[in-house]
């Protein structure tokens, strides 16, 4: 458990705007560090057989202007894919599109600073209900998932499926969650707001057991 807080506690959170072609957009950034050269980190996010990984089951054209579908999860149209150091898609699940953007900086030869930005036009009540949490909880765990892939793990079907209702992974949501309420407060969320933000982020992500 101490080593997946430790994996948490190394994501810088931030939480903005920006303007979209659909409207004004709510963006969430997650920023790290990790201990791999850029080259083995980019192959970790673009190889088909290496994403299933640390993340899903992924299918599809993979290429600039091809469309990716991520099992049981969101699909989208790869908007630029510039190795080693872009990759940019849309993000459509449930009938809605957003974008996500990752850039990689090298670090040195063995280390790689990695940037992510999910940037999306949100219904201003459920931004209230859940705040940056919503979307911030699940690349928590992606993020973790990559770190323990480029030291040579693999998350399997199983750990993957339950994960959610593991006392390792309800802490680990919990914590995240908590996380995200702090950048919440940090980009000018009161503490009202966060905090309710974060208690219904967290009962979604970390239900009560039935």
């Amino acid at each position: 458990m101490k080593e997946i807080i430790s994996e948490l506690n190394a994501v810088r959170r931030s939480v903005g705007s920006r303007r979209m072609p659909a409207g004004e957009a709510r963006t969430v950034v997650l920023q790290r560090t990790y201990d791999a050269p850029i080259e083995d980190v980019w192959d970790a996010i673009t190889n088909p057989e290496r994403i299933p990984r640390w993340f899903m089951p992924v299918s599809g054209d993979l290429r600039e202007g091809g469309r990716f579908q991520l099992e049981g999860n969101a699909g989208g149209e790869i908007l630029q894919c510039k190795a080693p150091d872009l990759l940019k898609v849309t993000w459509e699940y449930g009938g809605e599109v957003s974008e996500v953007e990752v850039r990689l900086t090298p670090e040195g030869a063995e280390r790689t600073r990695f940037h992510l930005e999910h940037a999306a036009v949100v219904d201003p009540e459920r931004w209230q209900t859940f705040g940056p949490g919503a979307v911030g909880v699940g690349w928590d765990g992606a993020l973790l998932g990559l770190a323990l892939h480029l030291r040579g793990g693999e998350i399997s079907d199983d750990e993957r499926a339950n994960f959610h209702n593991s006392p390792e992974g309800r802490k680990f949501l919990t914590a995240s969650s908590i996380a995200w309420g702090a950048a919440n407060r940090a980009a000018g969320a009161t503490e009202e707001e966060a905090a309710a933000a974060v208690e219904n982020t967290t009962k979604f992500y970390v239900p009560e057991p039935s």
